[in-house]
This record gives C-alpha cells, structure tokens and sequence, in this order.
C-alpha cells in the first residue's frame, strides 16, 4: 500500500521579527527630519494589532511608510496587516489601528480548498482549525498543488510546512 504524503498550508507571522521592526521603525521615526519632534508612536498591542499614532495624517502616513519598510525588511508580509480606518484621537491626533493576521480564516480556507478541488488535482484538502492539510500518494501532485497556491492570490501570505 502506498504511503499518503501531505503538508499544511498556513498563514502565519514572526511576531519577534514584528518586535524587531517597530522596535527600528520608531528609532527611524525619532531622528528622521520631518517627524523629529512630533508625538508619534507605533505600538503592539497584545501581539495581536498594531496601533499607530501621529500629529496629523500626514505624519501618520509617513510613520506607517517607514513601519511597512521595515517588515518588508524583515520579510514580515504586509499581506499579514489588517488596516482598519484612521480614527481622531486626543489633542487634535490621529490614531490607526492594524491588525495582525495569524492563520486563515473559515471563509479563506473554504476559497482555497475550493480552488484546490476545481483544480483537478488528485489531492484532498481538509480544513483543520486556522490551517488547510492537503494530502496525497504522490509527491510531485503535492508540488504542483504548491505551485499552483503561489501562483493565486487569496489576499493572505500562504506557507507551506510539514511537507512529508
């Protein structure tokens, strides 16, 4: 009998690497000459948002410009970042909050197994919690589901681990 081989697909972030960048974006923020003096501030909150502060909007658009440097930097996706809107906050500032996306939600998982199954692959995708599990007896139809999940756009940064 034929051995199955499967792997996980997940989307999840490095929140030390996460650390890491707000930890360099606020060193930035603080000598950069257009923000030097200016009450603004990147916090993370929970491990779960981050919340971003400024004067103005302007200011806040340049913080969040040196913020998603830095994660690029650190190959921290910003597919991961959920911007919810700018929000008016004490003393004339303005504040935005961004959530940290771990693990796929139910509807994303369903919209991949779903793009999995109407691929016709000899595969089959079962929704496991946050992750999808894709199993099958022949490793090279596991590649090409690889292949094929990079190649489409579900909004969210895709990983592929536990491949045996």
């Amino acid at each position: 009998m034929a051995e199955t081989s499967s792997f996980d697909v997940v989307s999840k972030i490095d929140i030390q690497e996460v650390k890491n960048a707000v930890e360099q974006a606020m060193k930035e923020v603080r000598q950069r000459f257009d923000l030097k003096g200016s009450k603004s501030e990147i916090r993370l909150e929970e491990e779960k948002e981050l919340i971003v502060t400024s004067e103005d909007e302007y200011k806040l658009k340049a913080v969040l410009d040196v913020l998603q440097t830095k994660l690029v930097k650190r190959n921290v996706s910003l597919k991961a970042l959920v911007y919810e809107k700018v929000e008016k906050a004490l003393g004339g500032a303005v504040r935005q909050k961004i959530s940290l996306q771990q693990g796929i939600p139910s509807e994303k998982a369903k919209e991949i197994s779903k793009a999995i199954r109407d691929g016709k692959f000899k595969v089959q995708a079962q929704i496991q919690a946050d992750q999808v599990r894709v199993q099958s007896k022949s490793k090279d139809e596991l590649q090409s589901v690889i292949t094929f999940l990079k190649s489409q756009d579900f909004g969210l940064d895709l990983q592929f681990l536990n491949y045996r």
